[in-house]
């Protein structure tokens, strides 16, 4: 599986970005996917998450009522709509994907997602 994502950008705080990671393949839906962010000098951290069909999603806390994870199986991509962005939404973000044989299950952990995308970034000013 090969993640390019894009969408990445300069923005002023409260602006909107909209970021897309497309899959190769054919069996992207077949993978639990999700967005992880590191900011600089810091750990990576979990985004959001959405699973195979695109049922279920999950978001950290951080993020909730502002970002939106989606996915278009027939587009073989998953998004990230960003609405409101404040400036520790510095970051590089990553899509990553999973394959996973139970079709609700979003994935929160960095740690478990098998394939990663390289990165797009986004800067967000005051």
């Amino acid at each position: 599986v090969q993640l390019q994502a894009s969408g990445g950008g300069l923005v002023q705080a409260g602006d909107s970005l909209k970021l897309s990671c497309r899959s190769s393949g054919r069996t992207f839906s077949l993978y639990g996917m999700g967005w992880i962010r590191q900011a600089p000098g810091k750990e990576r951290e979990f985004v959001a998450a959405i699973s195979r069909g695109g049922g279920s999603t999950d978001y950290a806390d951080s993020v909730k009522g502002r970002f939106t994870i989606s996915r278009d199986n027939y587009r073989n991509t998953v998004y990230l709509q960003m609405n409101n962005l404040k400036p520790e939404d510095t970051a590089v973000y990553y899509c990553a994907a999973r394959g996973s044989i139970v079709t609700h299950i979003v994935i929160t952990s960095p740690d478990e997602y098998q394939y990663w995308g390289q990165g797009t970034l986004v800067t967000v000013f005051s």
